[in-house]
């Protein structure tokens, strides 16, 4: 006996098994992303400052904006200048608890570190987007001030928004660095999957701090297009350090920020070699060199 099935439930059959297929692939991805992210500070709504900071007293802070909550963390003498740290996507300020320890730079600067909008303790879970995020990070200038130079340093997602906040903010920002900096919208992929994980019930599937990393990468799509006018508004010192061997930050992303930043005070560029896009925690005591030569404009590899 043979049994013949409507073509129409078959086709219903092959979408639905399409979308199981598709939800197990995107969890999948999640895990890999999430194990290969350990040390990239994922942090959640309840991510808390765990910094000693070498004896100097740490403080842990928050300040208010447009019905916003913004925390940070801040250690070092208050007669240097300050050097404030912008995390990647997800994260939170603990991504950057091993410089804040470190006694050198704790020498040179006065160090800060803020939870991004949407992440760690700053409105966990409502992310929006670089420019808005820029506006939100403002007041720290004011927190900071203290007849010094304000230096910044992002690592990632950080990168675009470093290179914003200097644009919007010329005449507070002495050098920025950007550390594996996401800034050319040739090399952003297209990742259209990331509109389908904003909605239900993906979007509740998706774990922890890559909820609102999602979302924020989808604004992302946009802002870095939008970037391009900002560059020639950076005036300051740039320092690019940026890993060969980056997987998920390609590495021309140096060489679009060397030709955008036409303005800038001086450009320069470390490429480390076998670098992937974890350079902040795999090179930490070359980048602490080289941002203590920021803050005298020298050249990165010099000695301090």
């Amino acid at each position: 006996m043979v049994f013949y099935f409507p073509r129409r439930l078959n086709n219903e059959n092959n979408m639905m098994l399409r979308s199981i297929i598709f939800i197990l692939v995107f969890l999948f991805t999640l895990i890999i992303l999430a194990a290969g992210c350990m040390n990239f500070g994922l942090g959640d709504k309840n991510a808390s400052p765990k910094i000693k900071g070498n004896e100097l007293e740490l403080k842990t802070a928050f300040y208010k904006v447009n019905n916003r909550q913004i925390h940070y963390t801040m250690v070092g003498n208050d007669t240097l200048p300050t050097l404030i740290f912008i995390h990647g996507s997800p994260g939170t300020s603990n991504a950057f608890e091993h410089f804040m320890r470190d006694p050198s730079l704790l020498f040179h600067y006065r160090m800060v570190s803020a939870d991004r909008p949407g992440f760690g303790n700053s409105g966990f879970g409502d992310a929006v987007s670089i420019m808005e995020q820029s506006l939100l990070l403002l007041p720290i200038f004011d927190i900071v001030k203290n007849g010094k130079p304000i230096f910044l340093a992002g690592h990632s997602l950080g990168g675009p928004l470093v290179i914003k906040m200097a644009a919007d903010y010329p005449t507070a920002v002495k050098g920025i660095m950007l550390m594996a900096g996401s800034v050319d919208p040739a090399l952003e992929p297209v990742e259209n999957w990331r509109l389908l994980a904003e909605k239900f019930p993906f979007k509740m599937l998706t774990p922890g701090a890559f909820r609102p990393s999602n979302t924020e990468l989808v604004y992302f799509k946009k802002d870095v297009i939008a970037l391009a006018q900002d560059f020639p508004k950076v005036i300051c010192d740039v320092y690019l350090v940026h890993g060969d061997k980056d997987p998920w930050v390609p590495l021309g992303n140096v060489y679009y920020a060397q030709k955008k930043l036409v303005n800038a005070r001086k450009v320069e560029t470390m490429i480390i070699k076998g670098g992937n896009h974890f350079i902040p925690w795999k090179f930490k005591k070359q980048i602490a060199t080289a941002l203590i030569n920021m803050r005298d404009s020298k050249p990165m590899l010099a000695k301090p």
